[in-house]
């Protein structure tokens, strides 16, 4: 009787609608007799190798699946992943006829409104009927015969039966099919072993394995994880118990390290073969963004995938890398990353220690060029970030030779942190200074009141377009002059791609690791042999950056560090001397250096002293040092490249707010008696330390506050990016 008024009701419904031929063809044939045999079901297609090139032509790594399956047995399943699977896709799974009738008739009224297939509807038969026989074809057709194949299969297997082959052939995202393959891919274990959190997991990729994969969204996965043991909970499959203690659980990748609690654990992928496993990484990770097809067609399609990479780059920056980590505590790490300007290819690229041991791409952070993201937390690159502001301030009509005092600055007004004043070392070092001057010897002082200037805002917004996606949102509640001195956290890739623009002369290439990708039958799904770039930089201001950045390989922080050819760069140290950084480039290659220990917890970094016979490091140190032997091999067949002469920046005049800002008094000249022209300091003599550090200490009256001392290529922030106080 249900099964009469569902067609009777199906059939009302069809004649009401523009498919009606279709829906009467499709309510006929649900309970037609059972044919002598169904169609034979096949397995899915064969996957094929992708293999991955050096710009040379050299194989450097293949993506191919791991498993294709793991065949298990019904007793094998838990009752827990089965009930996970029924909650997510089927709910009536054990009550319908193998078709949802009024969900399939919507979804054909829908397909034929919009001329093509479009909707859902399906049950579990029916994606079973889908995954063995008719395929994914979207048509109208298909899914007519899909459905007439469900209600007949249902009359001829058992419920438990169904689903079991279900569980046994549905495809759950990286190469894995049925969920004896999924459990070994993702937790390493066998099905009988899952747990309720785990099984949750899985039943929820079924819909979009490529989308809520759990090693490429973490955040994304565990909600839909959640959703599922709800659903669980309303069906009476488990009980509040379970359910809470379940949904406790975070999803949390291995590379990750220990989780900070309850976590279902996500392994990385077993199935990477690569030479240069960090950059192969890189590369899987770009073709996800950028692949219409995704993970599956990366470890399916058999694609030919010719990359950027530069062998004998790459063969320098491993030789240096090594080199350097040989002896070391085996929580170091370190990152370079060498990329081309003009194009924006990715030409070396190193990063972390040893990628079995740590998957963690620390030369990516939450976000990099490319769309690119899920490597590193990122790290805060100290006066790494002050190229940026020089960049704003000569956009705005600030010339190199104007000048600011390097004395005490006090922020709490700009900042709104009571209490707040940035100095030099011991209060002294330095007098007033001009921005070439201020640059190569690092002084934050100049720089904190530099960025009040020409606008935090705009500096941040400028920083985004150069390609420092890492770079947030300005927020005045959050943002201030410690910005200038690095508090947002960046990438190595992001900051090799963003200084390329000062050596492009303010164009951008978007960074890529890949030229072009083939598919197996030799169309070409990618091809960037071309790639565009976009003015983000006037010519004139990149210029003028270029020439000031000369001076720190002369006499600034890195002074020493030239590699015998035109270059430019900086130096970078976060606080307590966490990280270092040296960023540099030619008119050909621009690279940046990361040195830095695992970052198990931000509280918990360690810091970089008595490595290598150098107490404290900074960037001008052992950055700088990797920074020069790299560039030398790097570049040793290269001809030898000349920076434009950078035009004159059209100065605008000065304002008696800005005046006010550089630390000068009303009245008093800025310069003690000699030569207006020459650059000189009043009261304090310079220090000659490249690495002199700075204090931050609480004015003469108003509130006390905490004093640090810090380099001047380090940030006095907290976590958040406030100045402390």
């Amino acid at each position: 009787m249900r099964r009469f008024l569902s067609l009777v009701a199906a059939l009302v419904l069809v004649a009401m609608t523009p498919v009606t031929s279709a829906g009467v063809v499709l309510a006929a044939n649900l309970f037609l007799p059972l044919p002598a045999n169904l169609p034979e079901r096949t397995p899915p297609a064969p996957s094929q190798i992708s293999r991955v090139y050096d710009a040379a032509g050299n194989e450097i790594g293949t993506f191919k699946q791991f498993e294709t399956s793991i065949p298990v047995q019904a007793a094998d399943i838990p009752a827990v992943l089965k009930q996970a699977v029924v909650a997510a896709e089927d709910r009536s799974f054990y009550s319908h006829g193998g078709v949802d009738v009024r969900g399939t008739l919507r979804a054909l009224i829908a397909d034929v409104r919009n001329r093509g297939a479009t909707q859902g509807g399906s049950t579990i038969t029916q994606q079973l009927v889908k995954n063995t026989v008719t395929g994914n074809e979207k048509t109208i057709s298909r899914k007519i015969r899909e459905a007439v194949l469900a209600s007949q299969l249902d009359r001829q297997m058992d419920k438990d039966e169904i689903l079991f082959e279900y569980l046994s052939v549905i495809y759950l995202g990286e190469g894995a099919y049925g969920v004896g393959a999924a459990a070994q891919t993702y937790f390493r274990k066998p099905v009988n072993d899952l747990t309720l959190s785990e099984s949750a997991l899985l039943a929820g990729l079924i819909p979009a394995p490529s989308r809520f994969n759990p090693r490429v969204d973490p955040a994304t996965a565990d909600i839909r994880r959640r959703q599922v043991l709800d659903s669980m909970l309303d069906e009476g499959m488990i009980d509040p118990v379970q359910h809470d203690t379940a949904v406790a659980e975070t999803v949390w990748p291995a590379v990750n390290g220990a989780p900070p609690g309850p976590a279902t654990v996500v392994w990385p992928p077993e199935n990477q073969q690569s030479l240069d496993p960090y950059f192969t990484d890189y590369v899987r990770r770009w073709l996800v963004a950028h692949l219409p097809g995704g993970e599956d067609q990366i470890f399916q399609g058999g694609l030919r995938i010719e990359t950027t990479l530069d062998p004998a780059a790459q063969a320098a920056a491993r030789e240096q890398v090594a080199a350097f980590l040989d002896g070391t505590e085996p929580d170091l790490r370190t990152s370079l990353v060498a990329v081309e300007p003009p194009t924006g290819y990715v030409r070396a690229f190193v990063s972390g220690r040893d990628f079995a041991t740590d998957a963690v791409n620390y030369a990516l952070g939450q976000s990099s060029g490319g769309g690119v993201g899920g490597g590193g937390s990122g790290r805060q690159p100290g006066s790494a970030f002050k190229p940026f502001v020089l960049a704003q301030a000569f956009a705005s009509g600030i010339t190199p030779d104007t000048t600011y005092s390097g004395r005490p600055h006090d922020v709490s007004e700009a900042c709104h942190s009571p209490g707040t004043v940035l100095e030099n070392y011991e209060g002294a070092g330095y007098g007033t200074v001009d921005l070439r001057t201020a640059t190569a010897k690092s002084v934050n002082t100049v720089f904190t009141r530099l960025i009040l200037d020409v606008g935090v805002d705009k500096t941040m917004a400028l920083a985004r377009s150069l390609g420092v996606t890492g770079v947030r949102e300005y927020d005045p509640a959050v943002h201030c002059a410690s910005v200038a001195l690095g508090a947002e956290s960046v990438s190595p890739l992001d900051m090799a791609s963003a200084y390329g623009v000062f050596a492009a002369r303010g164009l951008r290439a978007e960074p890529t690791p890949v030229v072009r990708v083939t598919d197996r039958d030799g169309n070409i799904v990618i091809d960037l042999s071309q790639p565009p770039q976009a003015r983000v930089l006037d010519e004139k201001v990149a210029d003028n950056v270029t020439d000031v950045l000369e001076g720190v390989l002369v006499s600034g922080t890195a002074a020493g560090r030239g590699i015998d050819r035109p270059a430019a760069g900086k130096t970078g140290t976060t606080q307590n001397n966490r990280d270092a950084w040296f960023v540099g480039y030619t008119p050909t290659l621009s690279t940046a250096v990361w040195i830095g220990y695992e970052n198990k917890t931000p509280e918990a970094t360690k810091e970089l002293r008595n490595i290598k016979g150098v107490k404290q490091v900074t960037g001008g140190t052992h950055p700088a040092r990797l920074w020069q032997a790299f560039m030398k091999a790097a570049l040793a067949d290269v001809p030898v490249t000349e920076f434009t002469e950078p035009a004159p920046i059209e100065a605008v005049p000065d304002a008696k707010l800005r005046e006010a800002r550089r630390g000068f008094e009303p009245g008093k000249r800025k310069y003690p008696a000699g030569d207006p022209g020459k650059v000189s300091y009043s009261e304090e003599p310079a220090r000659p330390e490249a690495d002199a550090p700075t204090t931050t200490s609480p004015p003469t009256t108003g509130p006390p506050s905490t004093t640090t001392t810090t380099d001047p290529d380090e940030t006095t922030t907290t976590e958040d990016g406030g100045l402390i106080n």
